[in-house]
């Protein structure tokens, strides 16, 4: 049986009672990750849902590159609005980095659900699973 593996990126604390990620074989599951600096936590792009969601997305990427994995891996990715006022502009936002890394033209299934978020400044939070190739 194949151990579990706490995946921790590069200039990020761990201060936080969960892990960034874990990986189990070749599935690699991304916490929630939020517009937040990963060096000093601070989070980024006040009121603009659009920034955010390239921020989260860099830092869905971190954890996936810190657990031997890439973009073309994802299988799926929730994402967690505060509104649906902000669709249209995450979608775009998304849209364009998802395409981006996704190198093989396959993008990963989404769901997205409207919510509160733990921080007032989140207006998204993004996670992922992830199937590599090996473990």
């Amino acid at each position: 049986m194949t151990e579990k593996q706490r995946i921790v990126p590069p200039g990020t604390g761990s201060a936080l009672p969960f892990s960034a990620g874990v990986r189990k074989g070749p599935l690699l599951q991304v916490s929630g990750q939020g517009p937040t600096d990963p060096d000093s936590g601070e989070y980024l792009f006040p009121g603009d849902v659009a920034g955010q969601t390239t921020r989260v997305l860099q830092n869905v990427q971190a954890v996936l590159e810190a657990g031997g994995a890439t973009f073309d891996d994802l299988v799926m990715l929730r994402v967690y609005l505060t509104t649906r006022d902000h669709f249209a502009p995450m979608n775009e936002a998304y849209g364009a980095f998802v395409r981006e890394h996704s190198t093989s033209g396959v993008l990963p299934a989404r769901t997205t659900v409207f919510v509160d978020l733990p921080h007032p400044a989140m207006l998204v939070e993004i996670d992922g699973l992830a199937v590599t190739a090996t473990s």
